[in-house]
C-alpha cells in the first residue's frame, strides 16, 4: 500500500531551484534509503513532507490525504516523524523527561490539589516504549547526556514512537556512532519495520543503506537519479547515479 506520495514537488528558494519535479512513493513497512551528495536536496525534500517548508508546486499525498497545506503539528498527528541529526534532546534532563517533553503525564493528587507531573507513569512508559524497541538503556532516571550516541539515538527513537507514526524519517542517525552502535541503530530501524512503520533512512553510510533498506533513491541537484531494489543493485551503480557518472 502506497503510504507517501510525492508527485511533482518544487521548490526554490529565491532564484535557486533546490527540488525539481521530484516524484517519489514510499509503501508502508518498507525502509528506504535516500542517498546523494551534500546540496542534492535531501533535507530540503524531507522538510517539505514534515511541513517545515512549503512546496511551490506539485502535490503530497499521505494515507491517501493531501498534506500539502498542512502545519507541520498537523502533519505529525496524522503520522509523519522526523528525526533529526542532532535529535533535539534535553541533555540535562533524564531519558522519561525526553521521551515526554512538552507532553508530560499528569495526576492530580487526593482529586483536588494542583496537577502535577506523574513521574511514576512517565518512568513506566518510558520503559515500556525503550522496551518496544528492544534497545539497552541502564536507567530511564540518568540524564540523557551520559550516555553513549546510540544510546541517545535510541532516546530519539522512542520519543518518536510515542507519536504513534506511521513514517519516521531518519537523518543520518548513525553518522558519529561507533561500529558496535551502527549495528544497534540498524536494528532499531528493522524493528520499526517489522511494527508496519515505513522509514526514510537518509546517509551517506552506503553499507548501512544495503543492510536494512528495500528501497535506494538517489537525489541528485534537486532530481530523482534512481530508484533501486536494493537486492537487485550494487554499490558501484548506486555511487555512479550519486556522481553522475551512469
Amino acid at each position: 500500500m502506497t503510504l507517501l506520495s510525492i508527485s511533482n514537488v518544487t521548490k526554490r528558494f529565491g532564484a535557486i531551484q533546490v527540488l525539481n519535479g521530484v516524484n517519489l512513493e514510499i509503501e508502508a513497512g518498507t525502509v528506504t534509503g535516500l542517498v546523494g551528495d551534500n546540496g542534492a536536496g535531501k533535507s530540503t525534500l524531507m522538510k517539505t513532507i514534515t511541513g517545515i517548508y512549503a512546496i511551490d508546486e506539485g502535490t503530497i499525498t499521505f494515507n491517501g490525504q493531501d498534506v500539502a497545506g498542512l502545519a507541520p503539528g498537523e502533519r505529525r498527528e496524522r503520522g509523519i516523524e522526523m528525526i533529526y541529526q542532532d535529535l533535539a534532546l534535553a541533555k540535562q534532563q533524564d531519558v522519561a523527561s525526553n521521551i515526554f517533553l512538552g507532553r508530560e503525564p499528569k495526576r492530580r493528587p487526593l482529586g483536588f490539589l494542583p496537577w502535577i507531573v506523574d513521574k511514576t507513569k512517565m518512568d513506566a512508559e518510558a520503559r515500556k516504549m525503550i522496551d518496544r524497541l528492544g534497545a539497552r538503556i541502564p536507567s530511564v532516571h540518568r540524564p540523557v547526556g551520559l550516555f553513549s550516541g546510540g544510546q541517545q539515538q535510541t532516546v530519539a527513537i522512542a520519543r518518536a514512537l510515542t507519536f504513534n507514526p506511521k513514517l519516521v524519517i531518519m537523518d543520518e542517525p548513525t553518522a558519529a556512532l561507533a561500529v558496535r552502535e551502527v549495528e544497534s541503530v540498524l536494528n532499531l530501524i528493522k524493528q520499526l519495520k517489522s511494527e508496519g512503520i515505513a522509514v526514510i533512512l537518509i546517509s551517506h553510510r552506503l553499507n548501512d543503506v544495503f543492510e536494512v533498506t528495500d528501497r535506494i533513491v538517489v537525489l541528485r541537484q534537486g532530481r530523482i537519479e534512481a530508484n533501486l531494489q536494493t537486492a537487485q543493485t550494487q554499490m558501484r551503480e548506486v555511487v555512479s547515479h550519486i556522481v553522475g557518472a551512469h
